[in-house]
Parts: C-alpha cells; sequence; structure tokens
C-alpha cells in the first residue's frame, strides 16, 4: 500500500530519456589503487510517473556495444567474450519492479539483465525537478546510483596483481550512475 508522497512540481505522464543531456556511467576500481570510469553512449529510457508517485515505472535499454572509457583497446575487450560479450548479448535492460520513499529521496526496485543474467538491484533515486522547455514541452530530471558485484552476472574476467597478496586487477564491485533529463510525451 502507498504512502502519500508529495513532489514539488511534479507531473505524471510518459516521458522520454533525452539522450544527448543524459549520462549512463560506471565506475570500477582497477589495481586497487585507481579508478576507471565509462559511459555508454547508446540507450534509451521510458519513464511513466504515475498520478502516485510511487506507482511510477521505469524502463531502460543500453547497447552494451557502446561503452566507451576513452580507450579503445580496453573498450574492444569490455565489448569481448571476457566482459560484456556483446556479440552474443547485445542489450543490457532495466525494468522497474516497485518504489520506495527514503527520506527525501525513492528506492527503485528493479530487475538488471546483463549477458543474459536477471538480478534484482536497486537504484537510490533522486528526483532533481520538473520544468517547462524552451521549446514547449515539459522536463524532468533524475540521478540514480546502485552498486552492483559484477560476478552476479557472470562477468568474471579477473587477473591477480603480481606481488601483491590476494588483490586483483579489477573490483567485483562497480558503481553504475544515471543522470537522465527526460522529455515529457505530448500528447497524440
Amino acid at each position: 500500500m502507498s504512502t502519500a508522497v508529495s513532489i514539488p512540481g511534479y507531473v505524471a505522464g510518459t516521458w522520454d530519456a533525452d539522450v544527448v543531456h543524459s549520462e549512463v556511467t560506471f565506475v570500477v576500481r582497477h589495481m586497487v589503487v585507481s579508478k576507471v570510469r565509462g559511459k555508454f553512449d547508446r540507450f534509451s529510457a521510458t519513464i511513466v510517473t504515475a498520478e502516485d508517485p510511487l506507482a511510477s515505472s521505469v524502463e531502460a535499454t543500453i547497447e552494451a556495444a557502446s561503452i566507451n572509457t576513452g580507450n579503445e583497446q580496453r573498450d574492444q575487450h569490455i565489448r569481448s567474450a571476457d566482459f560484456l560479450d556483446a556479440e552474443h548479448y547485445p542489450t543490457i535492460t532495466f525494468r522497474s519492479t516497485g518504489i520506495r520513499p527514503k527520506g527525501d529521496q525513492f528506492l527503485v526496485d528493479g530487475e538488471l539483465t546483463i549477458r543474459g543474467v536477471t538480478r534484482p538491484v536497486t537504484l537510490e533515486l533522486e528526483v532533481n525537478g520538473f520544468t517547462p522547455d524552451p521549446y514547449g514541452g515539459t522536463r524532468a530530471g533524475f540521478s540514480a546510483t546502485t552498486e552492483i558485484d559484477r560476478n552476479d552476472f557472470n562477468v568474471s574476467y579477473n587477473g591477480p596483481i603480481p606481488g601483491a597478496d590476494n588483490a586483483m586487477i579489477l573490483s567485483d564491485k562497480v558503481t553504475i550512475h544515471l543522470e537522465i533529463e527526460a522529455v515529457l510525451r505530448k500528447d497524440a
């Protein structure tokens, strides 16, 4: 059962991510001492903001081959069967299954699918606001973060660091950040 939730300026409707003004990024520890950051250049998302915000939903699709870490050799390796296996699993998908309030933010429960493996994940969501745009439309902004264990999705390639006790080249944990600017669909 939902609890009454108030979001200033809230607009109910169906929204599409404006991919030019949105980002899907990730961070993974490398060699224990640094972090490698990357993003996906091609993705789509549909967000439905329901009259009751806790009944809202989101579905997103990311093209696995659009990985971009700023290093083409590394990107080719990540696209390979060692990591995302983009040839056999061309998309990464997310489908929400529920939304819960958490203070001024929300938790979005859902199912994330990578390499054909689906696991439950929870996104920590911040609603950044709703506003008219200069083109006669309406925009909304959302920020979300989650952390996954890549092994849960059969992305388990790794190797030990020579001379370092029990240290691996890559951490198992991957932090995913979403910055989404969405455009309200106009009535047909």
